[in-house]
């Protein structure tokens, strides 16, 4: 197969690539109700149809005061002259040397500046004594002053997090705009699989990798769809990516894009598609692929285990992301290696550890030496991977390295 796409790339023009590719390819916007949209990617700015708060109001339980009446040095008794609950503004007006009885939310009375608490209140009757020191404007908030008639509050490209989907509803705003979720086929690769619970002939392994990229899917708010293991016979892998390619939007595939007798996507790809990049200089994962063919991105995974979980959460994230008009990236982390690593070889390596909080409160990492491509039960007690650069050298403990939860 003759190259005539970049191979052996590092990580950062792997991910530039698919940034490019996927980014010409951003899905539609749709219109969800606000209460099913929490996760979801803004595909239109969020404009303040109202203000935050809408009214001057308490913000705790107590009395509604005029600051103007109040003795600077000792405590003032003013007047109860009724009482505003949460709910209907029953339009109070006080007068000089008046107050009213309030609750947390409730619209301050006409006239009103300044909120005693209930705790600090001495009351006899219809008199509310006041304790000298009471600060102008304590316990109100004010009209707008959180957000105006107007405001841009929140940002296309931005996720809506719970705070976010709290802050649409206290707008008043039942639906948004956001964009379409990426439709995902899934294959696995290889005759040698076998679906878990289905008894193992010699040769044979349990398909684990189909179960742990759905897994990764649906941690994102994706409904992937698994499709029946790909065998290796070019015949029929064509035949069965030839509808996916058409109907989804990403096509994810686990195995058989190495330089092995039986690795047929890479020629696949380019005979059907085209191949974008193909290997990078990463461990683990070197052998990924990536390319577009009809409607669809191609992501073709290593058959390793580790490999699929590193090489997904490096690259996969950021094509469903960036498909959706992600413009938040995600978080990465530095921390101190809590013991020293020696990397013996050039590529850049995704090392599976355990994040901690070190005694001095600095955040660690643990580095798992059981470093190899198959060893998942080493992946499944980390919680992070640990990026180290190209080059081999000598890793100190205590030195700061890069980090990307899982």
């Amino acid at each position: 197969m003759s190259e005539t796409f970049p191979t052996r790339i590092s990580l950062a023009e792997a991910l530039q690539i698919v940034r490019t590719a996927a980014g010409a390819r951003r899905l539609e916007a749709e219109r969800v109700a606000t209460s099913r949209a929490d996760g979801r990617v803004l595909a239109d700015d969020v404009v303040a149809p109202v203000a935050l708060p809408a009214f001057d109001n308490s913000a705790m339980d107590g009395f509604a005061l005029r600051h103007a009446d109040l003795a600077a040095q000792d405590g003032t008794t003013l007047r109860l002259a009724g009482e505003q609950f949460a709910g209907r503004d029953l339009g109070l007006q006080l007068a000089a040397g008046e107050c009213a009885r309030i609750t947390t939310g409730a619209p301050l009375p006409r006239g009103a500046d300044t909120v005693l608490i209930k705790e600090n209140a001495v009351i006899a009757g219809d008199r509310v004594t006041v304790p000298a020191g009471l600060a102008r404007g304590a316990h109100v908030r004010l009209r707008a002053e959180d957000v105006e008639v107007g405001d841009v509050v929140l940002c296309t490209g931005q996720v809506l997090t719970p705070a976010r989907i709290g802050l649409a509803a206290s707008l008043g705003i039942d639906r948004l705009t956001v964009a379409a979720r990426p439709t995902v086929a899934v294959f696995t690769s290889g005759d040698e699989l076998v679906e878990p619970g289905l008894p193992l002939e010699a040769g044979q392994v349990y398909n684990s990798n189909r179960e742990q990229l759905m897994a990764q899917l649906r941690a994102l708010g994706l409904e992937p769809v698994a499709w029946p293991t790909l065998p290796d016979d070019p015949a029929r892998i064509e035949a069965m990516l030839a509808d996916t390619v058409a109907s989804f939007d990403v096509v994810l595939t686990c195995g058989g894009v190495s330089a092995g007798e039986k690795d047929h996507l890479p020629r696949w790809l380019q005979a059907h598609g085209r191949i974008l990049f193909w290997k990078v200089r990463m461990r683990p994962g070197m052998p990924v692929l990536f390319g577009e063919a009809g409607k669809a991105m191609v992501l073709g995974l290593p058959g390793n285990p580790v490999s699929v979980l590193a090489t997904f959460t490096m690259l996969g994230r950021e094509l469903l992301d960036t498909l959706q008009g992600r413009s938040e990236p995600r978080p990465r982390w530095r921390a101190r290696l809590a013991s020293s690593w020696r990397k013996r070889h050039e590529r850049l390596e995704l090392l599976r550890g355990q994040l901690v909080q070190g005694g001095d409160a600095a955040l660690q990492v643990h580095p798992n030496p059981a470093d190899g491509s198959h060893r998942l039960r080493a992946a499944a007690g980390s919680d992070a991977l640990i990026v180290l650069e190209e080059g081999a050298r000598d890793y100190a403990a205590g030195d700061l390295v890069e980090v990307v939860t899982l």
